[in-house]
């Protein structure tokens, strides 16, 4: 007689049961995921990998050259990291914003949740409604943290932008993911996308934002839940942003989590008639989430319309090479643009080692969907 071996119901029964070293251990061994990678050279405490792969911050007595979830010591148990036994990172208020005094904590609460988030508010010297992104870390990240790495609030000071900075909490995820592929948390009204929505509402219920200039950007599972809520608010947001994320609908539990970020999902078909404009940017040696993802965003937001694409390639002075692939609408607009940054791991193109998970060397991701973000505008054909 031979044992029956164990497959994804197994693990979801793990799952349910609240054993989530195994039915994580079990999940990889079933899809045939790597073993840990070596240790990384760059000083700091050794970490285990978090919740899902998706981010696991590192912090060095020297600044690291690049900070990637693929440079970090890593464990087959995901879920044996807890953000207490995560090392914390001071940072100047200079590093944070060109005025600290416009960078503050708020609270929002509605039936899903409370969550506090962090917003930048642009010198008065701006006049008239200004324009709201909305950025949503990666797993073990604090609002802090992404906008020390991307640099967000400096780039927006010069454009008098608003931004916010949505912070998950560990009661909701151990590792401070956001729960993109919990179905609870992928429709609207519903979860999380309900709080992000109504962080935005908040905000302009509080100063002047132009509701025709509000966009969504986020880096990892931030990046794939920025694609969630941008799908479920299409009267909302004018554009997309996803870094090293995944595409909206790619998973509907962790086993299709896991074999999401190996690349191996089904497609999946947007629910809303009218496209999203979306910028796209992914290392073509991502070993967290595979580059394949980048693509899958870039086939979502293009499944509604025909567009007319066009590749230029370049190099960051003393930096990484890149592809940037141009999509355009009947009107010569553009639409979509995707940017395949070769030699890049799991980390934000162009930003500051001040923060986690940033690669100095690559396009500066940051002021390219900044770009891209403020060329749109909600119109009618939108809601």
């Amino acid at each position: 007689m031979t044992t029956k071996p164990p497959d994804m119901s197994e693990a979801t029964r793990l799952t349910r049961s609240g054993r989530l070293t195994e039915a994580t251990a079990l999940i990889k061994r079933l899809l045939g995921v790597n073993g840990p990678p070596q240790p990384s050279r760059a000083s700091g405490p050794a970490l285990t990998q978090p919740i899902l792969d998706l981010v696991a911050e590192v912090v060095s007595t020297s600044a690291p050259t690049v900070n990637t979830a693929e440079t970090q010591p890593q464990s087959s148990t995901p879920f044996s990291t807890s953000p207490k036994d995560l090392p914390t990172h001071q940072r100047a208020p200079s590093a944070l914003a060109p005025d600290p005094a416009r960078y503050a904590a708020e609270t929002f609460s509605n039936a899903a949740g409370q969550r506090t988030y962090k917003l930048y508010s642009p010198s008065p010297t701006h006049s008239g409604p200004r324009p709201l992104v909305v950025m949503l870390h990666g797993c073990t990240q604090s609002a802090d943290d992404f906008a020390a790495g991307t640099r967000m609030n400096f780039a927006a000071e010069d454009d008098g932008c608003f931004v916010a900075y949505p912070e998950q909490i560990p009661s909701a995820n151990p590792q401070k993911c956001w729960n993109w592929f919990q179905t609870g948390h992928q429709s609207r009204d519903r979860g999380e996308p309900s709080i992000i929505a109504g962080i935005v509402k908040h905000i302009m219920s509080q100063h002047d934002i132009d509701p025709r200039r509000i966009y969504i950007a986020g880096l990892s599972a931030g990046g794939a839940a920025a694609a969630v809520v941008a799908e479920a608010y299409p009267d909302l947001f004018a554009a997309l942003g996803v870094h090293s994320g995944l595409a909206c609908g790619s998973a509907r539990d962790l086993p299709s989590a896991l074999a999401a970020m190996q690349g191996r999902h089904p497609p999946h078909t947007p629910t809303t008639s009218a496209p999203i404009p979306a910028i796209v940017f992914h290392g073509d040696q991502d070993k967290t989430v595979h580059p394949r993802n980048g693509a899958d965003v870039v086939k979502s937001a293009t499944a509604c319309a025909a567009y007319v694409s066009e590749t230029e390639h370049g190099r960051v002075p003393s930096g990484r090479t890149y592809a940037r692939t141009i999509l355009r609408d009947g009107s010569g607009k553009t639409m979509i643009e995707d940017w395949v940054i070769h030699g890049a791991g799991h980390a934000w193109s162009g930003g500051s080692t001040a923060g986690s998970f940033t690669d100095p060397h690559g396009p500066d991701a940051t002021h390219e969907m900044l770009r891209f973000f403020l060329e749109h505008q909600l119109t009618p054909t939108n809601t």
